[in-house]
């Protein structure tokens, strides 16, 4: 960092203290009514995770009478920590850490050892809703977390991805009423600012709007990369009697440009240059804007029976150029780099429809759902990839002209055609069955899915392939709650994605002057891919804080061309097993903690050839740890002291297992302090993440492992700053 980008977030930080001395001197008299509403302020701004959430097709639970694992990060979170996408959020999860897809700045999470790419996150309960690369956490009230393959509860993801767990977010509703502004400062040169708006009105406030804007401009902390972001949202909702209602439109509009991307690497991994370090180019840049929004509507027939549907859509339009490099050497770090451009335009809509109906007779409960949902998609997209390349260093970064265009094209660059298109339908049905007053609680469940795909040549728009099956996949879970504030559960479950295609030509040898083989099913696709679960666990609830521990093995069959026959088909197997613990809570009046480590062990089964067969999985850390902790100073309640510590463990960074990447830690510090201008509450937040400045490779995770063995360097120490005044 800069002496220049030191002083401004040494300024700021003692501007901070300055006004967290200063405000309490323009408190009104009555120490007792300040007391009060600074105590409600802290209450309002405690980071929290609360277990339980939305669980697909069967609707908000508490997390004791399901048998899966789920975890929600709240609202006062985002807000705390000013994340600058979902990624950032979810480094709070000891279950999760974030990659990037193949070549863009859109986010993958890891979760179980599987990846859930950033097209498939929920939006308010729906696919293909959510922007695809980044979204923009100012307008999210929640992030929902579900480990484990979930095919039933959500339908399959249409992006192909989400075997190991799903997130979806939920839009910020007029919970309380509430008006907030917030300025703030990320380093070197990020300001923000926002404000959030929540009222509820009519008789007996049955109406709710809440508006949201925000603004963010300025460099971040790596050396010259900008990003901008400007966002826009409403959610109205009714609520009166046996109807509910609610709508949500949002905006976001996204610039990043000048940002680092992956490193391509050869037979060493090279040492991690300084974290700030800028090895992309000026002329490298994503444009994203998107118009997004759901409508949903639940009407209660009585109350034991409820109808519901929710729809959908979201119209995107990406404009990317990347530039990427792959070091050539090692230990001077010379690297070639080369450049591609990619327009891309998103028109999605998706829908559900259903019934929950709760009955009992026997001795026996029953909660009966059903319903039915589909997703559309379609994909416009061109590109023009370089492939002459430049001359560039991993530690010494040079500045290269922008390549020439219309290189390598294919589409139309001025006016995107589709490419693909895709439908996802599903009926589905479950019955969960309670014994013993509801202390046992068995649940079973099938959903009948038909995947639909149509592909498109570039060169003309013809239809060039297209792909329609059917797959079923079924839930059986059990909950047993032996005593007050202990359930035990087990799941089988499946996930599913979409089968692959088979190659025209097979080279196994990849020798030089042999010609391939012509592939016995070339052209053909496979049959939808499904995935199989089994996990028990079991969840404590102590009162003041939650428990959670969960064992689970997940089979993933993956595909290749068998070197015997040649055929094309579904022979191989990735197995990760292991085992999560989850904590959280307040085990102390004003001591908040949100902690967990993860176990895994992934391993390749029934490879090609045999070839690699038990080896570890590609970017699949063998230990994941967070701490999260939170301190309301008991001498000083209005001052809170924050701390968070994010260790990965080692991960194989190829196939072959002859590359691996070291263990990392990371510590992040910060404070906040509500003061009081007259009567209203002022918080004043100070947040240092990697205060340590530590370099280091974060993950080697990519679902695009053919292209070679690709790193994603961890950010650099960055400092933020925000003042919230609240209405």
């Amino acid at each position: 960092m800069t002496n220049f980008h030191s002083r401004i977030a040494i300024g700021l930080a003692a501007g901070t203290a300055m006004l967290a001395i200063a405000a309490p001197a323009l408190a009104q008299d009555g120490a007792g009514e300040d007391d009060s509403i600074i105590v409600t302020a802290q209450r309002n701004n405690q980071t929290r995770v609360t277990a339980g959430g939305d669980v697909g097709v069967f609707g908000t639970k508490a997390a004791e009478d399901i048998p899966f694992n789920i975890r929600s990060y709240n609202e006062a979170l985002i807000l705390n920590q000013q994340p600058d996408s979902l990624g950032e959020v979810l480094e709070n999860d000891p279950t999760i850490r974030t990659a990037l897809g193949f070549g863009i700045a859109g986010e993958v999470f890891v979760i179980r050892g599987f990846d859930l790419s950033s097209d498939d996150v929920g939006f308010d309960g729906l696919y293909g809703i959510t922007p695809r690369q980044i979204i923009a956490p100012e307008l999210v009230s929640s992030v929902q977390v579900i480990n484990g393959a979930s095919a039933f509860l959500n339908g399959a993801a249409p992006g192909g991805s989400g075997i190991g767990g799903s997130v979806n977010i939920l839009p910020k509703k007029a919970e309380r009423d509430v008006i907030r502004g917030t300025l703030g400062y990320t380093s070197a040169a990020h300001f923000s600012g926002a404000v959030d708006v929540a009222r509820r009105f009519g008789a007996d406030q049955i109406w709710g709007l809440r508006l949201n804007a925000s603004a963010r401009r300025g460099d971040i902390a790596v050396d010259d990369e900008f990003h901008s972001s400007y966002v826009l949202g409403a959610v109205l909702d009714y609520d009166n009697g046996p109807l509910r209602a609610a709508l949500s439109l949002n905006y976001q509009r996204l610039n990043q440009s000048y940002w680092r991307g992956q490193v391509g690497v050869g037979a060493v991994i090279p040492r991690a240059p300084d974290a700030d370090t800028n090895y992309s180019q000026p002329w490298s840049q994503i444009l994203t804007k998107d118009y997004f929004g759901t409508f949903g509507l639940e009407y209660d027939l009585s109350d034991k029976a409820m109808l519901y549907a929710k729809v959908g859509a979201r119209d995107g339009r990406e404009d990317q150029t990347t530039a990427s490099i792959a070091v050539s050497n090692p230990v001077t770090g010379a690297a070639t780099g080369a450049g591609s451009y990619v327009p891309r335009e998103d028109n999605n809509e998706s829908a559900t429809a259903g019934i929950r109906i709760k009955l009992a007779g026997g001795g026996i409960s029953h909660e009966i759902n059903a319903g039915v949902a589909v997703n559309w998609q379609v994909n416009r997209n061109a590109y023009d990839f370089d492939f002459t390349g430049y001359a560039t260093n991993l530690y010494d970064p040079v500045v290269a002209p922008r390549p020439a265009p219309n290189q390598f094209v294919g589409g139309d660059l001025d006016d995107v055609f589709p490419i693909s298109r895709r439908r996802l339908s599903s009926v589905f049905v479950s019955n969960t069955l309670g014994f013993w007053d509801d202390r046992i609680l068995l649940t079973a469940g099938l959903r009948l899915q038909e995947i639909k795909t149509a592909s498109y040549s570039y060169a003309d728009g013809a239809l060039t392939g297209g792909y329609k099956e059917s797959a079923a996949t079924p839930v059986f879970g059990l909950v047993v709650k032996p005593t007050q504030g202990l359930s035990l559960y087990a799941n089988r479950m499946e996930g599913l994605i979409a089968g692959s295609s088979a190659p025209a030509t097979y080279d196994h040898d990849n020798a030089p002057g042999t010609a391939p083989l012509q592939v016995v099913n070339g052209g053909a696709v496979l049959p939808p891919v499904k995935s199989k679960q089994y996990e028990v666990g079991g969840k404590l609830n102590f009162g003041r804080f939650n428990a959670g521990l969960a064992l689970f093995r997940i089979d993933k069959p993956n595909s290749f061309v068998d070197p015997v026959t040649i055929v094309f088909g579904n022979y191989g197997t990735q197995r990760n097993k292991g085992a999560e613990i989850t904590l959280d809570g307040e085990p102390v009046d004003g001591l908040r903690i949100i902690t967990g480590l993860t176990l895994l062990d992934a391993k390749l089964r029934r490879t090609e050839g045999g070839v690699n067969e038990g080896n570890d999985a590609v970017g699949v850390p063998e230990l994941l740890a967070n701490a999260n902790v939170e301190w309301d100073l008991p001498f000083l309640p209005e001052l809170t002291l924050v701390g968070r510590v994010v260790y990965t463990g080692k991960q194989a960074a190829n196939a072959t297992n002859t590359l691996e990447l070291d263990s990392w830690t990371r510590f992040d510090l910060g404070a906040r302090y509500v003061a009081l201008v007259g009567d209203t509450p002022l918080t004043l937040r100070f947040n240092v993440d990697n205060v340590a400045d530590k370099r280091y490779w974060a993950t080697a995770y990519n679902a695009f492992s053919a292209f070679g063995t690709r790193l994603l360097q961890g950010g650099p120490r960055t400092f933020k700053a925000s003042a919230s005044i609240e209405f």
